[in-house]
């Protein structure tokens, strides 16, 4: 076998990792998607245990969160920067009333434009460092790349999935009571 050979199956795999690691992003994405369409749009102003958060706030929680990809991963500015508090705030930070129909197409449509980007982007790029990190400590840890943050990223979305199960089990206990 040829080094050019070589080379083009050890890209092939790299290939193949990332395309596992966006269809597993994608996975929690249409995971959260088919909870959210469930319940009556109501049932998601509920905390999803007591004590806890809405399920609205989870919602608009994810979208800050996958919004903050944008500028992080050079893709532009957020799309929904109201909401961009709650990334790392409680549900008071924002001063409006969350909506949960306007919340589900934000999601939606966030979700397909990092999709779309997310697919353009060369394996060197996602290999890259992403906005947060400088040269000189991407150097240090070059593990500070996007495909990490996407990882991350598909993981912290799976976390929130498991709070919001909670409201489903609240919802058969309650038909149960």
């Amino acid at each position: 076998m040829s080094d050019q050979q070589k080379i083009n199956i050890a890209e092939q795999r790299v290939q193949q990792i990332i395309d596992q690691v966006i269809n597993f992003w994608l996975a929690q994405n249409k995971a959260i998607d088919t909870f959210l369409n469930q319940h009556p749009d109501e049932v998601y102003l509920q905390e999803v245990a007591p004590g806890r958060n809405r399920a609205v706030y989870v919602l608009a929680h994810l979208i800050a969160t996958n919004d903050g990809l944008l500028p992080l991963f050079g893709f532009g500015e957020k799309l929904f920067p109201e909401i961009a508090p709650l990334a790392t705030e409680g549900e008071s930070a924002v001063d409006f009333e969350l909506s949960f129909k306007d919340l589900k197409k934000q999601w939606e449509s966030l979700n397909l434009f990092l999709e779309k980007r997310f697919r353009e982007l060369t394996p060197e790029e996602w290999l890259g460092k992403h906005n947060s990190v400088s040269d000189a400590d991407f150097l240090l840890d070059p593990q500070r790349n996007k495909l990490n943050v996407l990882i991350n990223r598909a993981s912290h979305q799976n976390y929130h999935r498991g709070q919001l199960i909670f409201l489903n089990e609240r919802k058969v206990l309650a038909k149960l009571s």
